[in-house]
């Protein structure tokens, strides 16, 4: 058996003896080290955390003529994100017109964009509607709800709540369960943009009635695994997260803050967060801190958890009110290094800016207008932001100062969707189109 100083004396002797041959073995090493960050699925809503954040490497600056487009293809109605789970992309958008219109989740081959399959998972009906373009807003574009996979099923949470499981190679529906009828589901006037949930072997969701406001199916079979809780549902998701080492649920209800044990639906612990109108952004968890926070006047606010033996508490580190300074109406942030980035503003569309604040106080430390009601997503050091008019743009994750790292249109139509990163490829969609473009690390020098 050769040892590990063998191998390393035989490969030194060869680079003396084949210098080219040393060269054409950096590079190849360059490509596979860990430092250049490991490729991931994009599974969910805003990634495999839900927390909008890539462990993928990117390069540090984009050229001027911007990233190499690897496809494209039409995508109608609607701000349902791209997911990806291996040589699959899915996402949901309105096929058809008038009243035959359809909820219809699409799976494209991710590296070609060729579509594979569509299945239609339900009436598209929504108030107001049409595409009234960035700056506009008339709300009922389409549906909103971003589905999950795990690369073997992918599943789909209409804007009616009927939750959907399809196969992900061939889009055969497999089981459905519809919340209205089955567990007195209570919809929200612009209809449900939440979006599923994965967790082991349970599919989460919200929008049932009172006892039973959120539920959790068994992921394979559609079986009823809890219900629990009473609150009405909101448009945000829900996220995964673990504080003081307990694996937990959290959702944005009208009641504020919930937190539940994801395999039993128990309730860890709540916090106040009042609500007016519309909640759409999810919570962002850093370490023990939950930020959280909506528009109509409601604000931002962050409460910090504790833990005392088994039972977990939430108070307030500080709460801005208004729609000035912490308010984001569906744009969740991200956060890295103590601090939020994202396009947090009210009712801001095509103008408003992407902002940084302060984890731990809530102010201001800049602000760049410009990008109106798009989202953000963080790797590395760095976001990719998609304005709302369809803008691409890398800003450094500073809070020092906006630097801009490179921009270009990427599609045109309305984009309220979240860009998805997965194994070296950026996804992106708007009420018009979807595109991929390529987004792997440059290799380093060998």
């Amino acid at each position: 058996m050769t040892t590990t100083a063998e191998a390393t004396d035989r490969c030194q002797a060869r680079r003396r003896r084949f210098p080219r041959l040393a060269g054409w073995l950096g590079l190849t090493l360059a490509l596979a080290s860990p430092q250049n960050g490991p490729a991931a699925d994009w599974p969910a809503y805003r990634g495999a955390q839900g927390d909008g954040i890539s462990p993928e490497t990117i390069p540090p600056s984009w050229p001027a003529t911007g990233l190499k487009r690897l496809w494209r293809a039409d995508t109608p109605g609607g701000f349902s994100s791209f997911v990806v789970a291996g040589n699959r992309a899915f996402t949901v958008v309105n096929q058809g017109a008038g009243n035959a219109a359809a909820e219809t989740c699409v799976a494209f081959d991710a590296a070609t964009g060729k579509q594979l399959w569509a299945t239609p998972t339900g009436r598209a009906q929504y108030p107001g509607g049409g595409d009234s373009g960035a700056a506009g807003n008339r709300g009922g574009d389409g549906p909103r709800s971003t589905p999950a996979t795990d690369g073997q099923r992918v599943w789909v949470y209409s804007s009616a709540l009927v939750l959907h499981c399809l196969d992900a190679a061939t889009g055969k529906g497999l089981w459905q369960k519809d919340i209205a009828a089955a567990h007195a589901g209570r919809n929200i006037d612009w209809k449900s943009a939440l979006s599923p949930m994965v967790e082991g072997p349970l599919v989460l969701i919200a929008g049932g009635g009172p006892g039973q406001a959120l539920l959790a199916f068994r992921k394979d079979t559609g079986d009823l695994a809890w219900k629990s809780g009473d609150a009405p549902m909101t448009y945000a998701s829900p996220v995964m997260a673990t504080l003081h080492g307990q694996r937990q649920a959290l959702f944005l209800l009208q009641s504020g803050l919930v937190a539940v044990h994801p395999q039993t639906g128990a309730r860890l612990w709540d916090f106040p967060v009042p609500h007016r109108t519309a909640t759409a952004c999810s919570p962002v968890v850093a370490g023990d801190l939950v930020f959280c926070t909506a528009g109509y006047e409601v604000g931002g606010t962050v409460c910090a958890v504790n833990r005392q033996g088994d039972t977990f508490a939430a108070r307030e580190v500080w709460r801005h009110r208004g729609n000035a300074r912490a308010a984001s109406l569906w744009s969740t942030p991200v956060h890295h290094a103590g601090y939020l980035y994202g396009m947090i503003s009210f009712k801001q569309y095509g103008d408003g800016p992407l902002k940084c604040l302060d984890l731990r106080t809530g102010d201001v430390r800049w602000q760049q207008p410009g990008f109106g009601a798009g989202n953000v997503i963080l790797a590395g050091q760095h976001l990719i932001a998609l304005s709302d008019d369809g803008h691409l743009v890398l800003v450094e994750a500073n809070p020092e100062a906006y630097r801009e790292k490179g921009r270009f249109k990427a599609i045109a139509g309305k984009c309220w969707s979240t860009p998805a990163l997965a194994n070296g490829r950026l996804y992106v969609r708007s009420t018009k189109e979807g595109a991929c473009f390529e987004l792997s690390a440059a290799p380093s020098a060998p």
